[in-house]
């Protein structure tokens, strides 16, 4: 079946006690039992619940099989694809990364005795050369947040199978319409559920996907062991969201494409960050192992923070707001938000100019939305 008769039907069957076309939302921590030994239903909704397990079900089938499990946020995600980590163990990670994810790495697993290398071309040969005896696990965002960088998923998997390294994409920019990282070799899918999965801007969570029955398991007795869940109805939102991704994501990539032309001919701004245009130096990659181009991009302005600052100011449309992938288009700074835990050097470092500004792009009219940035620009002259 296609993508979009998955989202919609697949794991998400007529409940067979009443014939409710949507799955009901199993708001109930415990569960009755039929006698004291166990008959492998739900006990505790910290261990399984109706409704997440309905959400994992379709997660799972939009990566193209395996198992997926959710989290009550993405950086719980995140953490549960770290946890087999152990003192001693090396990570490799692309250098440009979300700021909640370079946190995991200095503030909790360094101090854990778990070390990072960040590879800064970007290159599989940069993610290769950095991996040591000790690595374990190559972490890559693609895109990553905020310089939409790739990672070539199928070379890179292929390097990290020879030296028995695990591989870890995050892939929340793209969503699983845009990008299934598990049939490109990849062995672990991270997503934030809050950005595309949700759609709405109404949730918190997070999910990981793999294909690896080893894996899963160990993930699993991690879940229910560490209790970092989504509640069921933050699952019902998701599976709410899944059913329109297809769409919406079509939407975004639209109005995303058609902003990126406009900017990249403007003479305040020095450059413009998006795998959909020829000028981005890895276009062909994405045309390659991605079906679309997604809903974000990142501007530098060529005034730096000032001009950022006035063209931040001068939105109306666009919110001033840190999170990304709902209906509603979003505008951050990198430096001043998203990565404002990084010293100024460790911001140089990734190529995070002040002048950067990240567009989540909604799903309002493009004329409106150009329109809108093309009055903020103004006075940024």
């Amino acid at each position: 079946m296609q993508f979009e008769t998955l989202a919609i039907h697949d794991g998400q069957t007529p409940d067979p006690h009443t014939g409710s076309v949507t799955v009901p939302v199993y708001q109930t921590s415990t569960f009755a039992r039929s006698g004291l030994e166990y008959d492998g239903g739900f006990v505790y909704s910290r261990i399984g619940n109706p409704t997440r397990q309905a959400l994992e079900n379709a997660l799972a089938l939009l990566e193209g099989g395996g198992h997926a499990l959710t989290f009550a946020s993405g950086a719980a995600a995140t953490m549960a694809a770290l946890h087999g980590l152990r003192p001693g163990d090396h990570i490799v990670s692309g250098i440009d990364v979300y700021g909640g994810t370079y946190r995991i790495f200095k503030e909790l697993l360094a101090p854990m005795g778990i070390t990072t290398s960040y590879c800064h071309g970007g290159t599989t040969e940069s993610y290769l050369e950095a991996i040591r005896p000790e690595t374990k696990l190559v972490w890559a965002e693609s895109p990553s947040n905020p310089l939409m960088r790739l990672a070539d998923i199928r070379a890179l998997s292929a390097g990290c199978r020879e030296r028995a390294v695990t591989l870890a994409v995050d892939s929340t920019f793209a969503s699983p319409y845009f990008l299934r990282p598990l049939e490109l070799g990849a062995d672990l899918v991270v997503h934030s559920t809050t950005k595309y999965l949700g759609g709405h801007s109404d949730l918190i969570g997070g999910a990981v996907v793999t294909g690896d029955e080893a894996l899963h398991q160990r993930l699993k007795t991690y879940q229910a062991a560490a209790g970092a869940v989504p509640s069921p109805w933050d699952c019902w939102l998701v599976l709410r969201g899944l059913k329109t991704l297809k769409v919406r994501m079509k939407e975004h990539e639209s109005n995303a494409m058609h902003l990126a032309r406009f900017l990249e001919g403007h003479p305040a701004v020095r450059r413009v960050l998006y795998p959909g245009l020829p000028s981005h130096p890895q276009h062909e990659l994405a045309k390659s192992q991605m079906k679309g181009f997604g809903g974000m991009l990142t501007i530098e302005m060529k005034g730096g923070m000032e001009a950022a600052g006035k063209l931040i100011s001068g939105l109306k449309l666009f919110i001033l707001a840190d999170s990304l992938g709902g209906v509603e288009s979003l505008a951050a700074s990198p430096s001043k938000m998203t990565l404002w835990a990084l010293t100024p050097e460790e911001r140089a470092a990734r190529e995070c100019t002040e002048g950067l500004v990240r567009i989540s792009v909604g799903l309002e009219h493009p004329q409106d939305l150009e329109q809108d940035l093309k009055s903020a620009l103004e006075g940024c002259r």
